[in-house]
């Protein structure tokens, strides 16, 4: 892998430098707001290709990170959606528990009275 991106910079400069060599005519750059000295059009290729190189290297990271940004939000509201659910399934076992145990003791109370009723029936 080092290799190929030694590679890749090396054809980059054997580009830039034939650029600068061919192109050795001087223009004026006016930059609206102030004048740049007559510069080699070589030169002013090189720093253009440089400055959309840069931008559009710092605005893929940043889209990378909105984008990163945006998923984990949708991991987390599936995640949030699942355990929603769970509690949900909980919430009703614990229910269905509490009823259970209400009738037992219903009924449990209704047993043990019943027994007294009898014995009250038998004397």
């Amino acid at each position: 892998m080092q290799y190929v991106l030694m590679l890749c910079l090396f054809g980059f400069f054997a580009y830039a430098l034939a650029l600068v060599i061919i192109n050795n005519n001087e223009v004026a750059v006016n930059l609206v707001f102030t004048q740049v000295p007559e510069m080699n059009v070589g030169l002013l290729l090189i720093i253009c290709i440089g400055l959309g190189v840069l931008i559009g290297i710092i605005l893929a990271l940043l889209m990378f990170k909105v984008l990163q940004n945006k998923w984990e939000l949708g991991r987390l509201k599936k995640e949030n959606g699942k355990l929603t659910h769970k509690l949900k399934k909980v919430n009703d076992e614990l229910e269905s528990f509490k009823t259970d145990e209400q009738l037992k003791e219903l009924e449990g109370s209704s047993d043990s009275s019943t027994p007294s009723v009898e014995k009250s029936e038998v004397k």
